[in-house]
């Protein structure tokens, strides 16, 4: 597997991170099709990197977000067979996912790749829960939906989660680079597409500083 550039740690809270967990690779939605190969279970990207296939626009990312059903974990564990060492990752902390421990805690909600403890982390793969194969909203279980209508895949073959659904996801933290999501999505959202945002939004945080934005 070919190095990947490790980016300088952003701020003391990262260099703290990385001291004690390891160094993150800077990888792009490409790397993340290249890693994981030919796995035989779909995967999807989302958060800014799904924005800027979206709108075509660029802003710069210090992560990827990949994510797949977690049915779909054995999959991944035989498609990183002797290339990936897979670690659970969650709330308890970070555990290795191999054959003496195969079964993920239910702390933990992804899993974190790389090809052994002396490289640098490629992917923090978020794990989406599924009802019999459909696409299931992790944070409102009420949300279900065929992946085929969740997702979209773009010119390069890459699937990716649609834009509506990226910003639902953003509004929980409503960070500054989320609303420069936001600001650059709108324009190229339909009325559906903003009626979506617009009604989780205000269903769920009814004081969001986003809802004078997508009125």
């Amino acid at each position: 597997m070919r190095e990947f550039l490790i980016p300088p740690p952003r701020d003391a809270e990262a260099a703290e991170f990385q001291n004690l967990w390891g160094a993150w690779a800077l990888v792009t939605p490409v790397d993340v099709a290249e890693i994981l190969g030919d796995i035989g279970v779909p995967w999807w990207i989302a958060g800014g990197w799904a924005i800027d296939a979206w709108t075509g626009t660029r802003r710069e990312h210090s992560d990827v977000d990949a994510s797949m059903f977690r049915s779909d974990l054995p999959a991944l564990r035989a498609a990183a067979r002797g290339r990936l060492h897979i670690w659970a990752a969650g709330s308890d902390g970070i555990r290795p996912v191999d054959d003496r421990l195969p079964d993920l805690p239910e702390s933990a909600d992804g899993v974190w790749l790389r090809a052994d403890a002396r490289s640098p982390w490629l992917i923090d793969v978020l794990l989406n829960p599924d009802r019999h194969g459909q696409w299931v909203n992790r944070r409102d279980p009420t949300m279900v939906a065929p992946l085929d209508e969740v997702t979209w895949i773009a010119g390069d073959g890459i699937r990716y989660l649609e834009p509506e659904l990226v910003l639902i996801f953003k509004a929980k933290q409503g960070r500054p680079k989320d609303r420069v999501d936001l600001e650059r999505t709108w324009p190229e959202l339909n009325a559906a597409q903003r009626a979506a945002v617009r009604n989780y939004v205000s269903d769920h945080y009814p004081e969001h500083e986003w809802l004078p934005l997508v009125q």
